[in-house]
């Protein structure tokens, strides 16, 4: 074979959805390839074109946009385009190349003809087909907008069988084979009295079975992958997407109450929504610079415009928005480790406020820590600390996440300590609630584990949970301190509206609208020891703790969704028209319907803080 068509083979072997053809496929296929050059800002085709392809980038980048110019996903080597416009007929998108790029151009007939002969390539274009096109042209409004899918779909959604496929260790990798085969699946749990202990799929068969001559009749545990990475079955099906990118896998395990429940694989998550959130997110591991995030970053405040036109929750978007800013962050961990090399002893990379609590709708200041082992030694490991912490935090601020104006971050040598001065600090917060204590807390208790060794934050969270559990004299500070933060709703249910200033006649839709919900959920969280941390979720938890009733639940959920989605039009209309977006609304702005509801959404808040102050004041 020509050295060309060697190259182009061993490419596609190695990229999905090609490295699912037999090697009898493969070895033929490059000669169907017309490889072609394009040099940025090349349009290799545009809505109303034929097109004749499946495009492959082999290298550079390929952006596609949609007629009005949004940015549906941005493609880089082994990611295959143009699937629409085959399936069409007729091109619906703009493609464009953003980089000096070669491409790989497999032509209709042969991609036509690798889906009929093999029903795994197949299965991997189906989202393409029609189905996605009229799901595309209809908008649907049930959860707002078609990439919310993944951020209300579970988990479990996806699980297709009543069980997983199963294997034991012992059992030897050519009956491993045999079974996968068997059962058409692309992977088997290998389980041990009902333990998962590995995975094996068809990539590991293929590279540590076949490519090194390995002896099939050896025990399936000498190839699996021991103690693979799962998720739960009541997760989110972005929380499986975030996971997968991040750890580069293919296959991911589910547990439901302890067992094993099944399989997802990237396959499943791309049939189900394949948009511009999964390629945002997804790119984000694919950058190894600051500049590179940057870019990345940028399309923030876009996706945050699109996304509330498009009808979704506000419950949704922050949930959309944090999961980026933590991607974000994570990687910029992963780009220090890399430069400094691993870290000496084990941490726990920690965020708090609004990221923590899952409800981001923008770029914000940020709020971290490092939890570091009890084993650290300040003159051993500090400056390797030191330098991770600038690093990061150097990194957020140069994205878009500046500096907390309060210097809430882990540069601060206060906020880099070890596990048991971290417990000093909360012991000595609920013991002497006092103005900055209290300040700290409101902060602090928000607060979630990032990257690094996990344990080191479940065992603080267990610490402050005991400590401040039906502890009424730290409850009741609490209280008083969710109080300050009032509704802007006057005696006569008239907004009550700032005064002079750059912000004359408005009201603050966050620290007078959102906050104070999050406030009264904190507190009840803190009431009876709850481990959730998005206001969500506190509150649905406490009602079943009985610390609120499910009408007052239900009346601040509502609330909290109508002022926050109040709030995230009011930053949309901003974003299209060019300016910053802020929290600060005039009533001028706003339809009759909007002002009588957010006069209902304050009233609530004020008659739940008045059930607070009674309950713990």
């Amino acid at each position: 074979m020509d050295i060309e068509l060697i190259e182009i083979r061993d490419f596609l072997k190695i990229h999905h959805p090609f490295d699912l053809l037999p090697d009898e496929a493969l070895e033929v296929l490059p000669k169907s390839i017309e490889v072609r050059y394009a040099r940025r800002g090349t349009i290799l085709f545009q809505p109303g074109e034929e097109n004749g392809f499946l495009w492959v980038v082999r290298t550079g980048a390929v952006e596609t946009l949609d007629p009005d110019g949004n940015l549906l996903a941005r493609l880089s080597e082994g990611e295959c385009f143009g699937v629409r416009a085959i399936l069409r007929g007729v091109a619906v998108n703009r493609c464009e190349a953003i980089e000096d790029s070669l491409l790989y151009l497999l032509p209709v007939a042969e991609f036509n003809n690798l889906r009929d002969r093999y029903p795994q390539f197949a299965f991997f274009f189906a989202p393409m087909g029609a189905e996605r096109l009229r799901s595309a042209q209809e908008h649907s409004h049930q959860n707002g907008h078609e990439d919310m899918g993944l951020v209300t779909t579970k988990v479990r959604d996806l699980l297709r069988r009543q069980g997983p496929v199963t294997i034991e260790p012992e059992t030897t990798i050519q009956q491993a084979a045999q079974k996968m085969s068997k059962e058409g699946v692309s992977c088997l749990l290998v389980l041990k009295d009902d333990a998962i202990v590995g995975i094996v799929t068809d990539k590991d068969l293929r590279n540590r079975v076949v490519a090194k001559g390995f002896d099939i009749a050896k025990p399936l545990s000498d190839i699996m992958t021991a103690n693979p990475i799962c998720i739960d079955a009541e997760d989110y099906l972005f929380d499986a997407m975030l996971l997968m990118s991040q750890k580069n896998i293919r296959h991911l395990p589910v547990m439901d109450a302890g067992r094993a429940a099944g399989v997802i694989t990237n396959t499943n998550i791309v049939q189900k929504q394949s948009t511009s959130m999964v390629y945002l997110v997804g790119d984000i591991y694919k950058r190894d610079t600051i500049e590179g995030l940057q870019d990345v970053v940028k399309q923030v405040p876009t996706m945050v415009m699109n996304l509330v036109n498009g009808g979704a929750s506000a419950h949704n978007v922050g949930h959309v928005v944090s999961t980026v800013t933590d991607a974000i962050a994570t990687r910029l961990i992963q780009m220090a480790e890399e430069e400094l090399g691993q870290a000496p002893i084990p941490y726990t990379w920690i965020i708090m406020g609004s990221e923590a609590r899952h409800e981001q709708t923008a770029l914000s200041d940020q709020d971290n820590g490092i939890i570091l082992d009890d084993s650290y030694e300040e003159a051993v490991h500090g400056d390797y600390f030191r330098a991770l912490a600038k690093f990061v935090c150097d990194g957020l601020n140069a994205c878009g996440y500046v500096y907390c104006p309060g210097d809430v971050m882990a540069t601060n040598d206060k906020w880099r300590q070890p596990l048991s001065v971290w417990k000093r600090y909360f012991a000595k917060w609920i013991d002497t609630p006092e103005p900055e204590a209290l300040m700290l807390s409101s902060i602090f208790f928000d607060m979630r584990a990032l990257h690094g060794t996990e344990s080191l934050y479940d065992d603080l969270r267990k610490f402050v949970i005991d400590k401040s559990t039906g502890n009424r004299i730290f409850l009741s500070f609490m209280a008083g301190n969710a109080l300050s933060h009032q509704p802007p709703l006057g005696f006569f249910k008239n907004f009550v509206l700032i005064r002079g200033g750059e912000h004359n006649h408005t009201f603050d839709l966050k620290h007078n609208g959102v906050v104070p919900i999050i406030d009264l959920a904190r507190t009840y969280a803190l009431d009876v020891g709850l481990s959730e941390i998005n206001t969500e979720d506190r509150l649905k938890a406490a009602v079943e703790r009985k610390v609120i009733s499910q009408a007052g639940a239900n009346d601040l959920l509502d609330a909290l969704e109508f002022i926050s989605i109040t709030r995230l039009r009011h930053q949309a209309k901003q974003i299209q028209n060019g300016q910053k977006a802020d929290n600060f609304m005039a009533p001028d702005d706003m339809s009759h319907f909007e002002r009588n509801h957010l006069k209902d959404a304050f009233n609530v808040v004020k008659t739940m803080q008045s059930a607070l102050a009674s309950a713990y004041t």
